[in-house]
């Protein structure tokens, strides 16, 4: 049991009017709780009271285990050790008081004035280091500021982790918001793109089959998940532009004026500055920049080549085109998959990027088209 090597606070007699260090001033509330640990009986016991007059709630125990051992059982808000101990160091009590309370503020007093001991005490958590002889004032105001220094670390403490709580709460609801808005700007989009499809026989449903068969093509590539995502979501916004193309002649029979085709590759730049506000998916906006250019720099509105175009731009213009040409048009009836991909080979090196067109071939032959549990239209 650990009673029998912990001494109640001494009841010495009253202090000698010679001696004036020691005389009680006014009480005052408790400044916490104090574990004092010396073998020095006398010693103790007379700071003891001395402190417990200033207004400490004092505990004393006469050997560094039996401190340890109280440590475990009670909280104090500073402990004040010898640094001598009889069979276990006060250094080695400090270093194990400070795993059982981290917060403990430690004040070690020793009669040796050794300047290894004093930075082994303070490497180990000390806040204070006292050599002997030193009057009791003197180890009040060091106790003073020890545990003034334990409440200014508790307290940046709960500053530090009371920010790191604020911003992962608003990490989180900035997340939620994002999404939120992703969401529904991404819906608003969608919902223009269908208006139009809807109004027109040969272009419904076309977003919507580029954006699967385009995320198709790229996991067949081997893109990692996101950016097989960007593609799909690309391929569902590609054609907003088209809002601003006149219908006659978007469902015109036959082959179109030079006029008339410049106008309609205005669809692109008209769908970027649709698109301009979601600057969160900003890989998304550059495949749909990009998906009318061609392999071999024919193509518009920048003539990029080659590896300068984006992935996701090469595959969406194999996959415009795929799905074009297997979609039924105002002057002609639909290409079935086989003719289609056969026609597209011919392409290759000049409208298509070869490694994008070998993934859709592949994709239509053996049918991998992707399913999307966010699919709104599936």
């Amino acid at each position: 049991m650990i009673d029998s090597s912990i001494s109640r606070t001494c009841q010495a007699p009253e202090p000698s009017p010679r001696a004036p260090s020691l005389q009680s001033p006014p009480c005052r509330p408790s400044a916490g709780r104090v574990l004092l640990v010396d073998d020095e009986s006398s010693a103790r016991c007379a700071l003891a009271r001395f402190l417990g007059e200033r207004g400490y709630e004092v505990r004393e125990c006469d050997s560094g285990s039996a401190a340890l051992a109280l440590l475990q059982q009670e909280r104090f808000v500073a402990l004040l050790c010898e640094v001598q101990g009889r069979a276990l160091s006060g250094l080695d009590v400090l270093s194990r008081a400070r795993v059982l309370d981290d917060d403990l503020a430690v004040v070690m007093v020793t009669a040796v004035n050794d300047a290894t001991t004093a930075t082994d005490a303070f490497t180990r958590g000390a806040l204070d280091f006292l050599v002997k002889p030193i009057a009791p004032p003197a180890i009040e105001r060091a106790l003073e500021r020890a545990i003034h220094r334990r409440q200014l670390a508790i307290d940046r403490r709960n500053v530090e982790r009371h920010i790191r709580d604020e911003v992962v709460l608003r990490t989180r609801e900035l997340e939620r918001e994002k999404a939120a808005l992703h969401g529904l700007t991404i819906g608003v989009a969608e919902t223009l793109i269908n208006a139009m499809e809807a109004k027109d026989v040969y272009l419904r449903g076309h977003s919507r089959r580029v954006g699967e068969l385009a995320a198709s093509v790229a996991e067949e590539m081997g893109l990692d998940a996101d950016l097989v995502e960007h593609v799909r979501l690309a391929g569902r916004l590609h054609d907003i532009g088209k809002i601003g193309i006149r219908e006659d002649i978007l469902n015109k029979p036959g082959p179109l004026t030079a006029e008339e085709y410049a106008h309609v590759q205005e669809h692109v730049r008209i769908g970027m500055e649709i698109l301009a506000p979601l600057s969160h998916i900003p890989e998304a906006l550059a495949f749909i920049h990009d998906h009318h250019e061609h392999f071999d720099g024919s193509g518009y509105p920048r003539g990029r080549k080659g590896d300068a175009i984006s992935i996701g731009g090469r595959i969406l213009a194999a996959c415009d085109a795929f799905d074009a040409m297997t979609s039924r048009r105002a002057y002609r009836e639909a290409f079935d998959e086989r003719t289609t991909i056969g026609r597209l080979a011919t392409d290759v090196g000049g409208l298509l990027d070869p490694a994008v067109f070998a993934a859709l071939e592949t994709v239509v032959v053996r049918r991998k088209t992707l399913a999307f549990i966010d699919d709104l239209h599936a």
